[in-house]
C-alpha cells in the first residue's frame, strides 16, 4: 500500500468558509455541477483517475470504455460526498435508511465500550454523525493533518454533542486516548483500510488480489477484548444515504494472533461485499494492491 497518501480535504480554509456560506442559501445539487466542472474535470489527467480506471479495469474486468466512464462517475460521486460533508456543516440534513441498526443499538445500550470499523468507501462521516448513542460518547479517529477549517467545522458541529475527534498523531499518542475511551465504556470509530502511523499490516486477498490492511485497528479490538461493528454509509440518491451496520464475530478465547486475523478477515469480507455492491463509491486513489 502506498505510504504517500496524506488524506486532507481539497482546498484551503477560505474556499471551505465560502463553500459553507454558499451552501446555506444554495441547493447542494447546484454545487455538484460546479464541482464537476471545476474540480472533477481537472482530475481526469491526474494519478487518481488512473488508479480509478485501473480499479474498474483490473478488479472488475470491465471494458476500457466502461472503465473510463465509471472512473469519471466515481470522481463525480466523490465530489458529491465532499460537498455533502460541507452541506452538513451548513445545516443541511439527509434522509438516512438504516440496515442492521439493531446491531448498533444493542452495543450502545451496554456499559462496555466497542469499536466501529470504517473504510474509505461511501461517506462515512455522514454515518458518524447519524449513529450516535445518547448516553455513550462517540470518539472518531481522524487524520491529524486535516485542514484546520475542516477541524473547526467539526468542532462547531459537535459542540453540544457527545462526539469527540481523536487526531492520529505521529508519536502514536492517540493509542492512549483510544484505550482510555474503550476502558470508559465509549465507542471508538477507526478507519481500517489505510495504513496510518505504524507500518504493521495484514496481507489478505481482496477483490481477487493481495492487499495490505493496517494491523492496528484489529489489534486494538483483540487486545481490549471488545465487540466490533463494521459501518458503511452509501449514497443512494441526491439527498439520501443508506447505512449498513454489520457485527463481526471472533473467538474471544482463541490466541491473540488468531483473534486479530479473524477480525481482519471479517472486516475485509464486509468491505468487499459493499464495494461489489457500490463499486463507484470506492475512494482510494492510490496503488492499493501489492505488485
Amino acid at each position: 500500500m502506498e505510504k504517500k497518501w496524506v488524506g486532507t480535504t481539497f482546498g484551503n480554509s477560505l474556499m471551505h468558509r465560502w463553500l459553507i456560506r454558499l451552501l446555506r442559501v444554495v441547493d447542494p445539487r447546484v454545487i455538484y455541477v460546479l464541482a464537476y466542472i471545476f474540480a472533477v474535470t481537472p482530475t481526469l489527467f491526474q494519478y487518481g483517475f488512473k488508479h480509478a480506471y485501473r480499479f474498474f479495469r483490473e478488479r472488475f474486468g470491465y471494458s476500457p470504455l466502461r472503465s473510463l466512464w465509471l472512473a469519471y462517475r466515481n470522481h463525480c460521486l466523490f465530489a458529491q460526498a465532499v460537498v455533502d460533508k460541507f452541506a452538513m456543516y451548513a445545516g443541511h440534513h439527509f434522509d438516512i435508511e438504516l440496515e442492521g441498526y439493531d446491531n448498533f443499538l444493542e452495543l450502545a445500550h451496554q456499559p462496555e465500550g466497542f469499536i466501529q470499523l470504517s473504510s474509505h468507501v461511501g461517506n462515512y462521516e455522514i454515518a458518524g454523525y447519524s449513529l450516535v448513542a445518547e448516553k455513550k460518547r462517540f470518539n472518531a479517529l481522524v487524520y491529524f493533518g486535516e485542514k484546520q477549517e475542516v477541524m473547526n467545522n467539526r468542532d462547531r458541529l459537535f459542540e453540544h454533542t457527545n462526539i469527540r475527534m481523536i487526531p492520529i498523531m505521529p508519536d502514536m499518542s492517540h493509542l492512549y486516548e483510544i484505550n482510555n475511551a474503550l476502558a470508559d465504556g465509549e465507542t471508538v470509530s477507526i478507519p481500517a483500510d489505510r495504513i496510518w502511523g505504524s507500518s504493521k499490516y495484514i496481507s489478505t486477498m481482496f477483490l481477487g488480489r493481495e492487499a495490505h490492511f493496517p494491523m492496528g485497528p484489529f489489534q486494538v479490538a483483540a487486545l481490549r477484548d471488545v465487540k466490533v461493528l463494521v459501518v458503511h454509509c452509501m449514497k443512494t440518491a441526491a439527498k439520501r444515504y443508506k447505512i449498513y451496520v454489520t457485527p463481526l464475530s471472533y473467538d474471544h478465547q482463541a490466541p491473540r494472533q488468531q483473534q486479530i486475523m479473524q477480525i481482519a478477515t471479517g472486516y475485509v469480507r464486509e468491505v468487499e461485499r459493499i464495494v461489489q455492491q457500490y463499486p463507484t463509491q470506492w475512494y482510494n486513489y492510490f496503488d492499493f494492491w501489492t505488485q
